[in-house]
């Protein structure tokens, strides 16, 4: 899932699910709108959704087919605090049913949220660790700081 939202505006959420679907030869499936929040909106066009709705309607299409590795770029950027919860708890059902997901965030706080954590500066990679590690090694319970602190250090 791209950060910016890759759906056709112009085409129903319904619509979107059933072509991508159809290019995964998958069945698009109710569960999905279920699953995401976007029931509601099915029938409606994505162009006349909000910029969470649109994320989700992303979020959606790339579950199609039940995909075992998910790479999200930012999955959450722009989104209120409740949809931010709501997402990482869907990320953690995925997560518990076996999907291995990669996510990349400049949201130090949701680092909390990970099993593992690649901390990467200007393309290297400044460490390998647990949320739990991280705190540890930086002697700080707040994310950015304990960046900040391995940058630093």
């Amino acid at each position: 899932m791209t950060q910016a939202p890759s759906v056709y505006e112009d085409l129903t959420v319904e619509e979107n699910l059933r072509y991508f679907a159809a290019i995964r030869d998958g069945r698009p499936g109710r569960e999905l709108l279920e699953r995401t929040g976007l029931a509601a909106q099915s029938g409606q066009l994505v162009r006349d959704l909000s910029g969470g709705q649109r994320a989700r309607v992303s979020l959606a299409c790339a579950l199609l087919g039940r995909p075992r590795l998910l790479l999200l770029d930012e999955p959450t950027v722009g989104l209120d605090p409740l949809l931010r919860r709501e997402l990482w708890r869907l990320f953690g059902e995925l997560a518990g049913e076996g999907a291995a997901l990669v996510i990349s965030s400049h949201v130090l706080d949701e680092a909390r949220h990970c099993d593992r954590l690649l901390l990467l500066r200007d393309g290297s990679l400044l460490a390998a660790l647990t949320p739990a590690e991280l705190v540890a090694r930086t002697g700080t319970e707040d994310m950015d700081e304990a960046f900040v602190r391995l940058i630093e250090s």
